[in-house]
């Protein structure tokens, strides 16, 4: 088990070798907002945001399991938020929509291509950027972070892992093994409850800002996942399917919160290939 665990790290670490550390993308007040840019070669390539999870209270930018897709041809940017512990609700949102600015303003420098931008997360990242995705122009998660404001903050194919969709149902639908750990990280992310914070709980959910013009989803999600229900992907789904808009959502059968067959080769053929529908 360990001989595979040091071939794991030592082949992500390879797959990243071309990469710019902690790159400044904004600052609050002395807090400096950062990301790493994992770049293949080639010019241009095709930009992904990748956001991390840890329950909105923990987790890193190092941390990034979509790794495969850079093999694909993807760059990726994988952007460190402000945390739960940090800042509430929607700081992390306005910090994401902010890199996002940076990275479009700063596409010759970095040598992408950021016409067009995927979103991809896990777990809380997946919520985030499912959020952001759906939230294309809503002043409330717009936010002022940073100085490209000029930008369009805009991404064209969401990707979410195991996500949360809608926090005003989601504490029914956990078992207690998930409520045991979703109400301390939801009390951190929204100053409390969903039932005491239910305006900020309802700005928070993706489901509560489709329309028309989102962009292409794609959800994937444990059937036996106890600690996010699996019921949030397929809520999500169901709301995208409502408007007529594209939407794929994969539900792996006895999978949990995460898991290495969730990035395996086969599922990051899949990912590969919905993304490359839209960004190339």
């Amino acid at each position: 088990m360990m001989k595979f665990l040091c071939s794991l790290i030592l082949l992500t670490t390879a797959a990243l070798a071309d990469t710019q550390t902690d790159i400044e993308y904004a600052k609050v007040g002395e807090t400096s907002l950062k990301l790493d840019l994992h770049r293949p070669q080639g010019e241009n390539p095709p930009l992904i945001v990748y956001v991390h999870g840890g329950g909105w209270r923990a987790g890193s930018k190092k941390d990034v399991p979509i790794a495969d897709l850079y093999d694909k041809g993807f760059a990726i940017a994988s952007v460190d938020y402000r945390l739960s512990t940090q800042a509430v609700f929607p700081a992390q949102v306005h910090d994401i929509k902010a890199a996002i600015r940076f990275l479009r303003a700063n596409a010759g420098v970095f040598h992408i291509n950021a016409s067009k931008i995927a979103i991809i997360g896990s777990s809380a990242g997946g919520h985030l950027a499912a959020l952001v995705g759906v939230s294309n122009g809503n002043k409330e998660l717009e936010g002022s972070i940073g100085e490209q404001l000029d930008q369009s903050s805009d991404v064209q194919v969401i990707v979410s892992y195991y996500g949360a969709s809608n926090l005003e149902t989601i504490l029914s639908q956990s078992t207690p093994k998930g409520l045991d750990f979703r109400i301390p990280a939801l009390k951190l992310l929204l100053g409390d409850t969903p039932d005491k914070k239910p305006e900020l709980a309802k700005l928070a959910s993706p489901v509560t800002h489709l329309d028309k013009n989102d962009p292409p989803l794609l959800l994937i999600h444990g059937d036996a996942d106890p600690q996010m229900p699996p019921q949030q992907s397929q809520e999500l789904a169901k709301a995208y399917e409502s408007l007529g808009l594209p939407v794929t959502l994969i539900m792996l059968p006895g999978s949990l919160h995460g898991g290495a067959e969730f990035y395996d080769d086969e599922r990051t053929a899949l990912v590969a290939k919905f993304l490359d529908k839209v960004l190339r």
